[in-house]
């Protein structure tokens, strides 16, 4: 066994003292360790264990390749080998291999100094059998602002791309980078002058039909607002806000929107609980636009209904109950969540 192996038991206690609701979830693995199994052995661990790392850059980005075998994004990860020092080293080592990023560009993520941010359970390829469950093990790093830009290896991978924060495919990644599951989000040190503090910015879009308005239920899996009513939403990347909803607007429900034709009506300035970014929650209202809501991101949002602004869903997202409520009594600003 390689001797990095030896101290998964360790990692794993840590990781879930800081993320208890996972046992559930990682006790098959917690079980082989504490009954002496081998990580390396394929007996002991059909499913096999890896490492990923997670880059993210000053942009509150996160690094992805291309494989060509799964045609898809995928974090840069591979399993451990006997040379790795660490876990951590493993996806060190990893990243760049696929990406070509020197591991001197990259530092522990603060707050993921001693282990990983995110443990990945996913379920055997279809048609295996016996279903063994596989473990990634997920370490971020923080990438230097002089670093190279990143460049596909000679493996598996033939294209790297940067995704935001809340467009990172896996829930419970997403979920931990961003805050909005039970752990604060990372708070990255801020490239701005001393006491500045960066804004996300989001924007959502008012379409009325017969007095009524456009709302999407949630997916319950979403890792913000599970099973909840919410605009149609999305946040800036660098684009203008106008550009944005119009590009949100035909990703998510097929509608084509000029942005000219979007004007502002209200705005959240929202923080959700100190730590966490502030939000500037910008709500545009449309003119006029052509098609009809269609679900095109089914994991996103699995309905989109007409809503009376005077009976609304008691399962609604509360800033956005407030700016209906707030364009409804024809305020232009609402705040929601700062202490008074």
């Amino acid at each position: 066994m390689p001797l990095v192996l030896f101290h998964l038991g360790d990692l794993l206690a840590g990781y879930l003292e800081r993320y208890p609701d996972e046992r559930g979830a990682l006790g098959a693995l917690w079980d082989a360790l504490d009954a002496g199994g081998d990580p390396a052995s394929r007996v002991a661990f059909p499913g096999g264990l890896t490492c990923s790392a997670v880059v993210v850059d000053r942009e509150r980005r996160v690094l992805h390749v291309h494989h060509r075998e799964a045609g898809r994004l995928l974090l840069p990860g591979s399993r451990v080998e006997d040379s790795d020092g660490t876990l951590s080293a493993a996806a060190l080592r990893t990243a760049g291999e696929e990406t070509g990023l020197p591991a001197s560009f990259l530092t522990p993520l603060q707050g993921f100094e001693a282990g990983p941010i995110d443990i990945d359970v996913a379920p055997a390829p279809a048609g295996e059998e016996p279903a063994h469950p596989r473990y990634d093990f997920r370490f971020a790093f923080r990438l230097a602002e002089d670093a190279p830009e990143p460049v596909p290896g000679a493996g598996e991978a033939d294209g790297t791309c940067w995704l935001p924060f809340d467009r990172v495919s896996s829930p419970g990644l997403r979920a931990k980078l961003d805050g909005s599951g039970p752990a604060d989000g990372v708070v990255l040190p801020s490239p701005f002058p001393s006491g500045s503090v960066p804004q996300i910015v989001g924007v959502h879009l008012w379409m009325e039909r017969d007095g009524k308005v456009l709302l999407g239920l949630r997916h319950p899996d979403s890792a913000y607002a599970g099973a909840l009513w919410h605009f149609l939403a999305g946040h800036c990347e660098a684009e203008s806000a106008t550009a944005c909803l119009a590009r949100e607007a035909h990703e998510e429900a097929g509608l084509v929107i000029d942005p000219a034709d979007l004007d502002l009506v209200h705005v959240v300035h929202l923080l959700h609980r100190p730590g966490v970014p502030p939000r500037v929650q910008l709500f545009f209202r449309a003119r006029r636009w052509e098609g009809v809501p269609e679900l095109r991101e089914p994991d996103k949002c699995v309905a989109w209904r007409w809503w009376d602004p005077k009976d609304l869903p008691d399962a609604l997202v509360p800033y956005a109950r407030a700016a209906i409520e707030g364009i409804g009594a024809g305020r232009l600003y609402t705040e929601a969540g700062w202490p008074r």
